[in-house]
């Protein structure tokens, strides 16, 4: 598996291209050579996508949002061309109820958005949050959304930290969608002093990173996609660049 980082943890930096190039030039010069979009920081995706190979950075997937993919698929598809993406991924769109009626219906909304990438020659892959480990009828919403789908049609992204936010084992969900993981999002869970779970550098929190790692490479998961939320114990490019050193540590690849 590939190390790559996801741009939403320095989103602080869109601002301006001036900042968003320095920021991009400072994960290059920490060692990574893949990323997965979180928007476009305010650029057109040419301008984008240039800057990203002006520094050596490759892009691995994209973060697009379900509503998007419905309303202008074509013009999603343009835009991963220019990109070089295969990949979108997507997280909960979110429903008016929370019945199991309801939760079967955003699964369809997500297996729509999953057939119209595809005729674009797509893949869409599902993000987990903590609120898919809901349960309605014995099943969790994540398992709903799944069976929603072939599985040549949509695909997952296991995060790893908001699994177990939602009270779930990280190295279980990852076994249970191996043949059908694109990537993984690598996070980690620590406590604050306010007794509060909290993102922490990969490899310095409690997940059990054995377990998972084992689970991880044996799945088609091609990417472990470092990212922070937010990073209320570290500076973030020291959460950054620890979680490159511990992740290229376990042997994952950095090129």
């Amino acid at each position: 598996m590939k190390i790559a980082i996801q741009l939403y943890t320095v989103r602080e930096f869109f601002a301006s291209v001036e900042e968003f190039s320095k920021a991009i030039k400072k994960l290059a010069d920490i060692g990574y050579r893949y990323v997965e979009t979180a928007g476009l920081a305010n650029l057109g995706a040419k301008q984008f996508k240039q800057i990203l190979d002006d520094n050596g950075l490759r892009i691995c997937s994209s973060h697009v949002g379900i509503d998007r993919i419905l309303k202008e698929p074509e013009a999603v598809a343009e835009e991963q061309s220019i990109l070089g993406a295969l990949c979108c991924n997507s997280s909960w769109p979110g429903t008016q109820l929370y019945d199991y009626s309801s939760i079967k219906k955003t699964a369809e909304k997500i297996a729509k958005a999953a057939e119209m990438l595809k005729k674009h020659n797509l893949v869409l892959g599902y993000h987990n949050h903590g609120i898919e480990f809901s349960k309605c009828d014995g099943k969790t919403w994540l398992e709903i959304i799944m069976e929603s789908c072939s599985e040549e049609t949509l695909t997952a992204q296991i995060d790893t930290y908001w699994v177990q936010y939602g009270g779930g084992d990280p190295a279980y969900w990852i076994n249970r969608y191996s043949n059908r993981l694109n990537s993984i999002h690598f996070k980690d869970m620590g406590m604050s002093t306010e007794n509060k779970q909290v993102m922490v550098p990969v490899g310095t929190g409690n997940l059990n990173w054995e377990k998972i790692l084992k689970a991880a490479t044996r799945s088609t998961a091609k990417y472990a996609i470092m990212e922070m939320d937010f990073s209320p114990l570290y500076p973030i490019w020291d959460a950054i660049k620890i979680s490159f050193e511990n992740m290229k540590r376990w042997n994952l690849e950095a090129e």
